[in-house]
């Protein structure tokens, strides 16, 4: 099936105009629930849409918009930046002074924003200059910061279930300019609505893939079957979520060609997940794990580096994030890589485990009354710094781990200068432990 012209995307063509004609989200859009009822008064209110993707956020937004009269903005908080919602604010406000008409400013992904730049709207949101409609996949209450939570009313919408979705679908092969000039049969609705996830957008590009591999036949009917429904999956994107495999799977790549050090598939990988969205404050703190366990004390500054990148990209926020984090990620890759401390920390963990209530030896336990010095607490402790090279030989383990050791540095970056260093230890260990026998 060809398009005879250039056209918007299926949902855009049939996306609701009015309360009536949305689908779902009965708990609030219902009749006499909270928003419809806000809508229909005209006194609309600064809003948090919370919700799945394709739940319905951005187009309730444009009908509010639509119903209130108003000047209507909108921004995605993963390209836009403080310029654009200052713009925003300054137009907002010559529509309030001179036009008496008010501003809706709809901010998709509003969680994308740091809190410097979600303070910016505080003013404007107060005194009423804009009407703010943020529309969000996560919590609320943990990604948008309290003054702007109190400002705003939160709107929770669901998944959509299998009953608004063959309601949709139906309104797509009917009502739809190009669609509804054909036939159309699907041999298993249920399978498109299981690949959509409960996700509106994802079903309806699905099925204009669909109909874009199978050609109509003389009597313009196109026969959509189980293998081209899946098929039409397979080609379009992944669907990015925080649960989705696609998640995990470009996360895996990422983090793997960073300790594989290659620092372009590393920025390859970086640069598809933040175009899909992912939270850049989520790769950050991947990053500060990476560079302890991946990297270690090879080099140790890694980790310094990694922990600054988090609180620059918490700063400064999309889009200007993404170049902190490609800088960070190239340098990581580019590292000598040791995983000493982490296997370090790894077996010394399944000792205590399995050696959970092993006594501190007395020298090294601490005395801070007197009854406790007299029951040998601290005594025979050897202060290092009052010998030279500020080492001396005592027992520092428990005696039936007294042998073990743990930690064994890599010969790579400056890791190599420890092991040199405890290397030199450990044979005046041994020395001492015989001249004492």
């Amino acid at each position: 099936m060809k398009f005879e012209k250039v056209l918007p995307p299926l949902a855009d063509r049939i996306r609701p105009k009015t309360l009536d004609e949305f689908v779902g989200q009965e708990h609030i859009v219902g009749e006499g629930k909270p928003l419809r009822v806000m809508i229909e008064t005209g006194e609309i209110q600064s809003m948090i849409l919370w919700g799945p993707p394709g739940s319905g956020k951005t187009t309730l937004a444009k009908i509010i918009a639509e119903r209130a009269n108003a000047d209507f903005y909108q921004i995605n908080a993963v390209l836009s930046g403080t310029k654009e919602v200052k713009e925003v604010i300054e137009k907002a406000e010559t529509n309030l002074k001179y036009y008496s008409k008010r501003t809706i400013l709809f901010i998709d992904e509003i969680h994308r924003f740091n809190k410097a730049q979600q303070s910016v709207l505080l003013n404007s949101v107060e005194n009423g200059t804009i009407i703010l409609i943020g529309a969000t996949t996560e919590n609320p209450s943990f990604e948008i910061i309290s003054p702007l939570l109190s400002r705003c009313q939160i709107f929770v919408l669901e998944p959509l279930g299998v009953k608004e979705l063959n309601t949709i679908l139906e309104r797509a092969l009917t009502k739809d300019e190009i669609l509804s000039k054909f036939k159309i049969h699907i041999e298993d609705r249920d399978l498109l609505f299981l690949y959509s996830g409960g996700d509106a957008r994802i079903m309806l590009n699905a099925l204009e893939i669909a109909l874009k591999i199978v050609k109509p036949t003389p009597e313009n009917e196109i026969f959509l079957t189980k293998e081209i429904i899946s098929e039409a999956f397979q080609r379009r994107y992944f669907k990015y979520d925080k649960s989705g495999e696609e998640h995990y799977n470009l996360i895996s790549a990422f983090i793997k060609s960073i300790r594989g050090s290659d620092p372009d598939a590393a920025v390859y990988w970086l640069a598809r997940m933040l175009l899909a969205g992912e939270d850049p404050k989520f790769i950050a703190r991947r990053l500060i794990i990476l560079a302890s366990e991946d990297i270690g004390n090879a080099e140790p500054y890694a980790l310094t580096l990694a922990t600054s990148c988090f609180t620059a990209v918490d700063y400064v926020g999309m889009p200007e994030a993404r170049i902190i984090l490609a800088q960070v990620a190239t340098y990581l890759a580019s590292c000598p890589k040791s995983n000493s401390a982490y296997i370090a920390i790894e077996e010394a963990i399944e000792d205590a485990q399995k050696y959970p209530e092993l006594p501190v030896p007395l020298h090294l336990r601490n005395a801070p009354t007197k009854l406790l010095k007299e029951l040998g607490y601290g005594r025979d402790y050897k202060y290092s710094h009052d010998f030279p090279e500020h080492f001396v030989e005592q027992q520092f383990l428990p005696d039936e781990l007294k042998n073990k050791i743990y930690y064994r540095p890599t010969e790579l970056g400056r890791e190599k200068i420890l092991k040199e260093r405890l290397e030199n230890l450990w044979s005046k260990r041994k020395q001492n432990k015989k001249v004492n026998k």
